[in-house]
């Protein structure tokens, strides 16, 4: 029987999107659709964010996409924590990461600084089990199996997803975010994808050298992206289409997909032309 803590629980679906972005009752629409997590990106400070949605709705998980370990306190996100999983058992999750060392002043030893993060939430009570790691590369992919219940890789395609269950094993949770667009015609659906990866994306080193390891060369990477990595990270095409590109991940190893959506004002229109399940 499935538990609050089952990676299956998440469902095989889940919507990413930044913190603010989904208004309450867009939120029910999003559970009401039959998708299993909605995921809070922007690295929000505390999580509040995560409250309002889980108020709007009945059973859907919440979790952080991620909450940044630079900006927040541990033990308070810990504290706050509590406070959730009190009102709303078992629907919050907590997805932490250590962000970008160019976007982060205080910005040094990743992996070590994460560790630390993460004896402090031990500390604080918050179980290994609720919470998954931003993860890319073998050593933090390994972090989020011994010390979380898995991974939430951002910007990947199928291919990372293949190789993070490698690493991971078979046990750990696997959910890669993938980015779509609701449009038929490729020049106009890459106009809409390339500017969100490129900036800032392909100008962070975490993000290159992960797409680097998956053997995108220099040339794919300059100038906004290739036609074929832009393609590769962000579906595009009829709902089915996009689903069977989204669908990928799944058949590479991955328990979810968090779908983020580009070009609209309200996923909601988007999720809805998706096929169910």
């Amino acid at each position: 029987m499935s538990t609050p803590t089952d990676k299956h629980s998440f469902g095989t679906h889940g919507l990413w999107i930044w913190h603010g972005g989904l208004t309450p009752d867009q939120a029910a629409r999003v559970e009401q659709l039959g998708y299993g997590t909605i995921w809070l990106g922007g690295s929000p400070e505390d999580l509040a964010p995560a409250r309002t949605l889980l108020e709007a709705t009945d059973r859907i998980r919440v979790a952080t996409g991620i909450t940044n370990i630079w900006n927040t306190d541990p033990l308070a996100i810990a504290r706050e924590f509590a406070d959730l999983d009190k009102d709303f058992p078992g629907r919050f999750y907590l997805g932490v990461g250590v962000g970008h060392r160019e976007a982060t002043q205080e910005y040094a030893s990743p992996y070590e600084s994460m560790v630390d993060y993460l004896d402090k939430l031990d500390e604080g009570g918050l179980p290994v089990e609720r919470r998954v790691l931003a993860a890319l590369g073998p050593k933090m992919l390994r972090l989020s199996a011994d010390r979380a219940l898995g991974a939430h890789p951002y910007l990947t395609p199928p291919a990372h997803t293949e190789y993070a269950r490698e690493i991971l094993g078979a046990d750990a949770f696997l959910a890669p975010e993938h980015k779509i667009v609701l449009e038929s015609d490729p020049e106009t659906a890459r106009s809409i994808g390339r500017p969100p990866v490129d900036t800032p994306y392909l100008h962070l080193r975490n993000y290159v050298a992960n797409l680097k390891r998956l053997g995108w060369s220099d040339d794919d990477i300059a100038d906004g992206g290739s036609d074929a990595l832009i393609d590769a990270l962000v579906a595009h095409g009829t709902g089915e289409q996009i689903r069977d590109q989204v669908d990928a991940h799944l058949a590479a190893g991955a328990d979810h997909v968090a779908i983020q959506v580009l070009g609209v004002e309200d996923v909601t229109d988007v999720l809805e032309q998706l096929p169910a399940g």
